[in-house]
């Protein structure tokens, strides 16, 4: 009974590990970036500007809104600094200029703010507190081509071998069930 049970929670952590690779792996290549989920958005923190926050190589989660004048000091955000790189810093100071507003903002293990003011425009997304350290590495590795392969691949062959074995250790028990019973036919009619 024991044993069943087990089987059935190794067999159901494979079958999840497989379908969150093939998740990772298909989020990662439709969005040609971070896998998101729900409205929130999969980032990867790749440099250590935010440590001890985030460490290097963790994955943390960040969801865009409709509004960011409304952002106060501490928040933590997800902004363009050119066309293709972005960066999730502190904000440290709000400043209002006129009707407009405008955000001072700094990694939390860097020693100055960053150079320039950013702009409600440039920022793409706020943090949600959410965060899964080194899993960043992973997400990756899974952008790469050997990546997709090993992680669709790999999940895939581990559960394919568990069945297997499970299959021939069950055959084994129904062989020595039927030879047993064979045994007590024999012993039956010898008596």
């Amino acid at each position: 009974m024991a044993r069943k049970i087990i089987s059935n929670v190794i067999t159901s952590l494979l079958f999840l590990t497989l379908l969150f690779m093939v998740f990772v792996v298909i989020s990662s290549k439709a969005s040609g970036g971070e896998p998101s989920f729900l409205g929130y958005q999969l980032k990867t923190v790749l440099s250590g500007s935010m440590e001890p926050t985030f460490q290097t190589g963790s994955v943390i989660s960040v969801k865009p809104q409709e509004d960011y004048t409304k952002l106060k000091e501490g928040d933590i955000v997800t902004f363009m600094i050119d066309e293709q790189n972005v960066v999730t810093h502190r904000i440290i100071n709000v400043v209002e200029k006129g009707e407009g507003v405008m955000y001072e903002t700094k990694g939390d293990n860097n020693k100055d703010p960053d150079g320039n003011l950013l702009l409600p425009d440039n920022i793409v997304a706020k943090y949600t507190g959410f965060t899964i350290p080194y899993l960043g590495y992973l997400i990756d590795f899974a952008k790469s081509q050997k990546g997709t392969a090993a992680l669709l691949i790999t999940p895939g062959l581990l559960l394919l071998l568990y069945s297997g074995v499970t299959i021939f250790k069950a055959i084994k028990e129904i062989e020595i069930t039927t030879k047993s019973s064979g045994r007590s036919d024999e012993t039956e009619k010898t008596a």
